[in-house]
C-alpha cells in the first residue's frame, strides 16, 4: 500500500483551493471548508498539515518564499490552517505577522499578478486579519481592485469578499484592534469593546 509522504506546497494548494489556481475560481463549492470550520475540519488540517504549520510558525519553509504560488501556501499555513488547528487559542494568531510581511511583499513587487483571481483572494486574507488600520486600508483597496478587474461572473462573490474586508476594516478602525480576541490573547475589553461582543461577529473564534 502506497505511503503518503511529507505533504508539499502543492499539497496545501490543492487541499484548500482545489482546481482554482487553474481556472480561477474553485469549480466546488468552498465555502464550508474555508469558513465553516469544526472540529472534524480542524482536526484533518492538524493531522496532514500539522508539522508544516509549526515549521511555518518558527520562520521555516524559506524557500517556498522564492516564487509566487509556494509563497501563497506558505501563507495559507500561516494565515488558515492556523485558525482552524488552534481556534480560540491564541497559537491561532502566531502565524500573522509573517503572513502580513509575505503579502505586502507580494503585492510590492507585483508578483500576485501572477495568480489566479482566488489566489489573490487569499494572498490578501493576511491584511484582512491585520489588527492595524494601514494594514485594513490596503486590503479594502485590493479588494476594490480585484472586484473591478475580474470576470463578471466572479462579481457577486468579490463583493462579498470587499464586504467582509470592510466589515475588518471598521472593526480596527473604531477600536484599534478585534474585541473577539481578548480573551484568547488574554486582554482585558474596555466597556465599549464588551457591548459590541454581545452582538458583533467573532469569524469563527
Amino acid at each position: 500500500m502506497k505511503t503518503l509522504g511529507p505533504p508539499t506546497a502543492k499539497d496545501v494548494l490543492d487541499f484548500w483551493l482545489g482546481d482554482g489556481l487553474e481556472r480561477g475560481w474553485c469549480s466546488d463549492a468552498r465555502d464550508e471548508l474555508w469558513f465553516g470550520g469544526g472540529p472534524e475540519l480542524d482536526a484533518r488540517i492538524q493531522q496532514r498539515f500539522g508539522h508544516l504549520v509549526e515549521q511555518a510558525i518558527a520562520g521555516g519553509l524559506r524557500e517556498w518564499e522564492d516564487r509566487i504560488d509556494t509563497r501563497l501556501a506558505l501563507v495559507l499555513l500561516l494565515d488558515q490552517f492556523t485558525r482552524n488547528m488552534y481556534r480560540g487559542q491564541a497559537r491561532a494568531f502566531a502565524g500573522d505577522a509573517r503572513a502580513q510581511q509575505l503579502s505586502v511583499q507580494a503585492h510590492a513587487s507585483g508578483m500576485d499578478a501572477e495568480l489566479a483571481t482566488v489566489g489573490r483572494v487569499f494572498l490578501t486574507m493576511p491584511l484582512v486579519h491585520a489588527e492595524d488600520l494601514a494594514l485594513q486600508v490596503e486590503s479594502v483597496r485590493r479588494f476594490e481592485r480585484l472586484l473591478d478587474t475580474s470576470p463578471a461572473e466572479l462579481e457577486a462573490t468579490l463583493s462579498r469578499n470587499l464586504e467582509f474586508a470592510q466589515l475588518h476594516h471598521d472593526i480596527v478602525e473604531k477600536f484599534g484592534r478585534f474585541p473577539h480576541r481578548n480573551a484568547a490573547l488574554g486582554r482585558t475589553s474596555t466597556p465599549e469593546e464588551e457591548a459590541f461582543l454581545k452582538d458583533g461577529p467573532r469569524f469563527g473564534q
